[in-house]
């Protein structure tokens, strides 16, 4: 152990990696040197942005095409404006000049035609404008997250042990890139059309009045720079929400990742306040922003009457002095405000690109990151063939995530092509590091890797590893289909290929016998199948690759002996005449070896053949071989090979003998027969005898039939209710807003007719009516923050709570919830983040918009009618054109957006796995696959985006075209009115400007609509997830608990399928019992439910039928979490969590442990030693899934954890099988420590580990056929236990 102390595995980390995990989410680093002043950096690096033009250096000739077009739209559509202001002035004229004589009517109809032409003219425009730009934006988004995916998947590894993980990539993929998209689509459209707008306004007017027009412009600075400092600051704020809600997607990715380990230690409460923690800091700058954007506006909207004060008292100056019409002061008057408001209204388009911008830098950064080693890289040597000769040359390493750890310095190595070379040492000696650098996954800081004696360097990357081939321990599967996952061996392989190499693999018989056989889908990380299944799926891959060098990683360590014997044949069929590197823990796997290298603290301590090296006595190798004897020896007595050789042969008929009753026998060779059968049962995942496919299709179709029911906009009130006060007040403010509109339009028509006054009035109410200006731009300086900042609170508290309530639910599922593909981390994580903030906007925003909007139009309406009821009457009878245009819009709009959002979830699940993975789709060059994958994810959600474009943009021209047209039509029923003497000038504006003020704030609100349509899918999406009642709820606090847990369990009569997988049965009739502080040991083939047992103990799933109780009460009775507290899971992959080693121990006990219970409790696991030997101790952070510890250090820490909460029962599940036997030895020893007088119940491959246990039951086709200690067991002639026992020991002595 004292070894081990020195150079604690190789996985400890540094203070440099560590702040780097700290800055990780602020910023994907620049180059090498972020890692001297992390923190100065951060600061400066907040807000990084791209240049705007770089957004689109993506697009091709056709967006290029799309581009030019809309540009021109939209230019077009912005100057309908002034030219409207030309065509006013006209009317005022028109009206104020024949006051009294009967040319009116001819006069205006001239003008009302001149607005329809300009209708019709801007109707195209704005088509043009709209569909090219929304098309253009979303096909160019796309290739920006097909190129970010890309670039991802090239990257050297390293990029990943240090810079992200996969929360961050597909946060990335799917926030980000809409935010990109935002800053490239109709915004940079809306954008032109108002700056062409602003131009056209300056021009008009100094043609008409150059001398107002200069006065006027001398407020239009003031207005700019008050716009842009608003954009500026909207763009920082919302770079900063960004990084607040990222650290709280990590979390969700990581408690979803792992739900069994959060379940097993009742973590839930942990995971939530953790969340909750995040999510407060996402609050508060979200209400920032809302507070900051309703100021921006509030001073604008200041500025903005001030001017038009200035320019009513400046006009009638000029009217009296320079002679200037009264219809010439209010053309410039108008032409400039529409210029000027025209540059306010780009503020959101600036905040848009300025977040698009910010979103852009870092997933541009990425693209542009050159990785030191490429795979996409086409230069380099390809040979015609390569013969194999492996070396390494004096090497020296050091993990990039931990630089001041060196691995190896001085090592080499000679592997001579076709022979088999073994690697063995102690966990964390650096035995799968040769096998990373083989793989070219890093470079030596000095010395070389050769293949037949050319440096790895030289060749091209993709070529050399389609020419190593890669098993490792935790293979790693793709969720698609079993096919798929074998084809990821070899770009366009046949499925004859596909099957054969199944076969070589051994993985054939088991495939068939799923439901639907080759096309089975294996789910998230391949959970749907059991160890020994993927790791032969992981060999049929590597096989169908053909490699020349075969590299194999603990490939059969977490297998059972059975399966372990199956997958050791698969590999010894392939490995003839390859050259093969085997990394083992377990000696018996490397004795055939053509030579045996022992490596210690990155040096070669010893190399030879296995019997040359047992030579030595005091050698490492003995030394290692003896401590594996140890576990071995009293198995040894009992056998003699002959014996042994009788045992398998009887196994075999035993086996066939069970088969038979079975009835499924069909006929094949005698060996053929012991593994079909120990697989016919095969565990839990989709098998089942050759089912037709029709049940499990049909089952997943199901969920998508009851479609999501549309939620009642009341139920989303409900959850505001806590803010009624807030929203009340904000609703004050809202309609205070409101009303302003109207009131400014009462004010500009009586200010029009002052200008036809005599000079002396002229001269006094001008003055007036600039005061009465004034005022109204103070008002609305106050009511906008008030109204902005009422809202963001009451809207960021609903994200909140909806998060926090979602998260709840979903931590709180019952775990076969998990098993459905729908609820992946990705997706969960995908509907958290978005989704939420989608229902803000029907909330908060739309609440205060609609408020806002009945203000208006009351106030509109009002003041028309009392001014003239009859033009009134025909307006109102106009404006439900516009409003149905309107409608369409928003209904057309509702019908797209539901399964767009849906078809992108898919596609970052498509990443999510990938980045997840990427050592293995490094080695198996499946970078191109995954992009094909991805690609085809993506095709569905492009066309309708696509389709959408077009939509909107006839919407939009269309209701151009209707407003001019309605403008033509009052106009020339006013100068009717006005002839025949029903109603005076002045009240024909007054009417005219009241309601188009009104119609013009409640259409710029109902732009919102789009909005709405999206926030209710995204609503009725969380419903389904907040109303689902959790089957098995960890929070129901009711159930019993006892005092004094004695731990006696007993499974009686249980039946056991797997939701997912209803047609497999896993138990059938299965009874056991196990008495308190005994050691229970399950024994079985792979695949025969014995982790199954563990998970039932847990709780995780009900059985179908039968009881499981504890100290005679039904557990189900129980309450759940205290139930759970009274079990300690050690499983075989354990499951750490990103943080320090301390908190990963404390979260055995909910993260409340002392200090003392914490080293008491990793003093009893064997980890003190190890970990008070890392440069930070129980300060030093595990890395995403544990990745910075070797196996052995992992387990020992996820003992430690299950020792905190000092359990009445010990579940180890495999929980020795994946390390060394060094390591082995001293977690065994841990283990025999924590058994003491406890319940243990163990599932074990390795016989080694059970020998000890009072009772060991061997599990097969569901059922319990054996039970007994080991040495009752061994000698039932032709029993299932012999049997295993004699497999066992001809695998470790062959």
């Amino acid at each position: 152990m004292a070894i081990e102390n020195g150079r604690n595995g190789d996985k400890s980390m540094d203070e440099a990696s560590t702040s780097k995990s700290l800055e990780v989410e602020e910023k994907s680093s620049g180059g090498r040197g972020d890692q001297q002043e992390p923190v100065k950096s951060k600061g400066d690096e907040e807000t990084k942005t791209v240049p705007f033009l770089k957004l689109f250096s993506f697009a091709d000739s056709t967006d290029i095409l799309l581009m030019i077009l809309g540009t021109i739209g939209a230019v077009g559509n912005g100057a309908s404006f002034p030219i409207m202001s030309i065509l006013f002035g006209d009317l005022v004229n028109s009206f104020g000049q024949n006051q009294n004589n009967k040319d009116v009517v001819d006069l205006v109809t001239k003008v009302s035609l001149n607005f329809v032409y300009l209708g019709i003219g801007s109707a195209v425009a704005a088509f043009l404008q709209v569909a090219c730009w929304m098309v253009t934006g979303e096909r160019q988004a796309a290739r920006i997250r097909g190129t970010y995916l890309k670039t991802i998947l090239k990257q050297d590894v390293a990029f990943f042990d240090k810079e992200t993980n996969t929360g961050e990539v597909v946060g990335r993929m799917s926030g980000d890139t809409v935010l990109i998209q935002d800053a490239m689509g109709e915004k940079v459209g809306k954008f032109i059309q108002l700056v062409s707008t602003f131009i056209g306004g300056f021009i008009v007017a100094f043609v008409k009045g150059w001398l107002l027009a200069l006065v006027m412009l001398s407020s239009i600075p003031l207005l700019v720079i008050s716009g842009a400092g608003l954009a500026i600051i909207i763009a920082r704020m919302a770079s900063r929400g960004q990084t607040a809600y990222a650290k709280a997607a990590t979390v969700v990715e990581q408690t979803i990742g792992s739900i069994r380990t959060v379940a097993s230690f009742t973590g839930e409460k942990q995971a939530i306040s953790n969340y909750k923690k995040f999510l407060a800091t996402a609050y508060n700058s979200g209400v920032q922003e809302g507070f900051t954007a309703g100021l921006g506006l509030g001073i604008v909207m200041l500025l903005v009457f001030c001017t038009y004060a200035l320019a009513i008292w400046f006009g009638g100056k000029m009217i009296l002095e320079k002679g200037y019409t009264g219809g010439d002061v209010v053309n410039v008057i108008i032409a400039v405000l529409t210029g000027s408001m025209s540059l306010g209204q780009a503020s959101p388009c600036m905040s848009a690109f300025a977040a698009g911008q910010a979103a852009a830098y870092k997933m541009f950064e990425t693209i542009n990151r050159k990785p030191e080693i490429d795979s996409s890289d086409t230069r380099g040597k390809i040979l015609d063939d390569i013969s194999g000769d492996v070396e390494l040359r004096d090497v020296y390493f050091t993990y990039p995530a931990r630089p001041d750890e060196q691995i190896f310095s001085g090592f080499s190595l000679f592997i001579p092509s076709g022979t088999t070379t073994a690697l063995v040492g102690q966990s964390g000696s650096g035995k799968s590091t040769v096998i990373s650098l083989i793989e070219r996954f890093y470079d030596p800081q000095a010395g070389e890797v050769l293949i037949d004696g050319t440096n790895l360097k030289e060749f091209q990357l993709k070529w050399i590893r389609e020419k190593i081939g890669l098993v490792s321990q935790e293979p790693v599967l793709f969720a698609s289909s079993i096919k798929d996952n074998i084809a990821y061996g070899k770009d366009g392989a046949t499925t004859e290929e596909i099957r054969a190499a199944a076969e070589l693999a051994n993985a054939a018989k088991f495939i068939d016998k799923l439901p639907q056989g080759i096309d089975t889908m294996v789910g998230e990380h391949g959970t749907q199948l059991s160890g020994g299944q993927k790791q032969r799926i992981a060999i049929a891959r590597a096989i169908l690759k053909d490699p020349r060098v075969l590299l194999l990683d603990e490939a059969t360590s977490a297998l059972d002996a059975e399966s372990e014997r199956i997958v050791q044949e698969a590999l010894d069929r392939i490995m003839v005449n390859r050259t093969t590197v085997i990394v083992a823990h377990r000696l018996s796997t490397v004795i055939n070896a053509d030579m045996i290298a022992v490596i210690y603290r990155g040096k070669m301590v010893e190399k030879g053949s296995h019997s040359e090296l047992l030579k030595d006595p005091e050698g490492a190798y003995s030394q290692l071989i003896r401590l594996q004897e140890v576990n071995k020896e009293s198995k040894q007595e009992t056998e003699d090979p002959k014996k042994s050789a009788l045992s398998a042969e009887s196994l075999r008929q035993s086996s066939q003998r069970i088969s038979l009753k079975r009835s499924i026998s069909r006929g094949s060779s005698g060996v053929g027969h012991s593994s079909r059968h120990s697989l016919s049962v095969s565990f839990g995942l989709p098998t089942g005898f050759n089912v037709p496919d029709n049940p499990t299709s049909e089952l997943e179709v199901s969920p998508q039939k009851q479609q999501t029911p549309d939620v009642p906009i009341s139920r989303l009130a409900y959850l505001n209710k806590p803010e009624v006060p807030v929203l009340i007040a904000g609703s004050i403010a809202a309609i205070l807003n409101g009303v302003i509109l109207p009131i400014y339009g009462i004010l500009l028509s009586s200010v029009i007719k002052i200008f036809f006054e005599p000079p002396d009035e002229l001269r006094k109410d001008s003055k007036f009516w600039a005061l009465m200006f004034m005022t109204l731009g103070l008002a609305s300086f106050v009511v906008y923050p008030s109204q902005t900042y009422l809202f963001s609170v009451a809207g960021c508290k609903l994200i909140q709570r909806i998060r926090s309530m979602c998260f709840e639910k979903v931590v709180h599922m019952e775990v076969s919830w998990f098993d459905e593909s729908e609820h992946s981390s990705g997706e969960i994580g995908a509907r958290l983040s978005a989704d939420a903030a989608i229902v803000r906007a029907l909330v908060g925003d739309s609440l205060s918009q609609l408020v806002q909007n009945i203000a208006t139009a009351v106030a509109g309406l009002v003041i028309a009618f009392s001014a003239s009821w009859q033009l009134a009457l025909v307006i109102l009878v106009l404006l439900p054109l516009i409003g149905l245009n309107g409608f369409v819009q928003v209904k057309f709009m509702k019908g797209f957006s539901a399964d767009a959002k849906k078809m992108y979830e898919e596609a970052s699940q498509v990443a999510n796995d990938a980045v997840s993975s990427i050592r293995t789709v490094a080695s198996f060059c499946a970078e191109e696959k995954v992009m094909q994958l991805y690609r085809r994810k993506c095709e569905g959600p492009m066309r309708t985006g696509i389709r959408q474009g077009m939509i909107s943009g006839t919407g939009f021209g269309v209701s151009f075209f209707l407003l001019f047209s309605v403008y033509a039509t009052t106009f020339y029923v006013g100068a009717q009115l006005v002839q025949h003497g029903k109603t005076t000038f002045a009240e024909v504006f007054r009417v005219f400007f009241a309601l188009t003020m009104a119609a013009v704030g409640i259409s710029q609100s109902s732009s919102f609509s789009p909005d709405s349509s999206k926030a209710k899918g995204a609503a009725a999406s969380i419903f389904a997830i907040i109303d689902r009642k959790s089957k098995i709820d960890p929070s129901d606090e009711s159930g019993t608990t006892l005092d004094n847990v004695k731990g006696e369990i007993e499974l009686r009569h249980i039946s056991f399928k797997y939701p997912s997988r209803p047609d497999i049965e896993i138990f059938r009739d299965l009874s056991l019992a196990i008495h308190s502080g005994k050691t229970v040991a399950l024994v079985g083939e792979s695949g025969s439910g014995k982790s199954t047992v563990i998970s039932l103990l847990q709780r995780f799933y009900d059985p179908d039928s039968g009881h499981i109780t504890l100290d005679g009460i039904d557990i189900q009775s129980l309450q759940l979490k205290w139930l759970r507290q009274q079990m300690g899971l050690v499983s075989q992959e354990p499951v750490l969590f990103n943080e320090t080693i301390r908190a990963n121990i404390a979260y055995g006990k909910e993260g409340n442990a002392t200090e003392a219970e914490i080293l008491a409790a990793s003093e009893l696991a064997n980890a003190h030693k190890f970990i008070s030997g890392l440069q930070q101790g129980y300060d030093t952070v595990v890395g995403e899934r544990g990745t910075q510890l070797s196996g052995g250090q992992k387990q020992r820490v996820a003992i430690a954890r299950a020792m905190v909460k000092s359990p009445k029962i010990l579940l180890l599940d495999e929980a020795t099988s994946a390390l060394d036997a060094e390591s082995e030895r001293v977690v065994q020893d841990a283990l025999d420590r924590v058994m003491v007088s406890r319940t243990t119940v163990v599932v074990a491959h390795r016989l080694s580990t059970i020998k000890s246990a009072d009772v060991i039951a061997v599990v097969k086709n569901g059922v319990i056929v054996e039970k007994g200690k080991h040495e009752t067991l061994i000698h039932i002639k032709d029993g299932f236990y012999a049997s295993l026992v004699a497999l066992h020991m001809s695998a470790s002595t062959s």
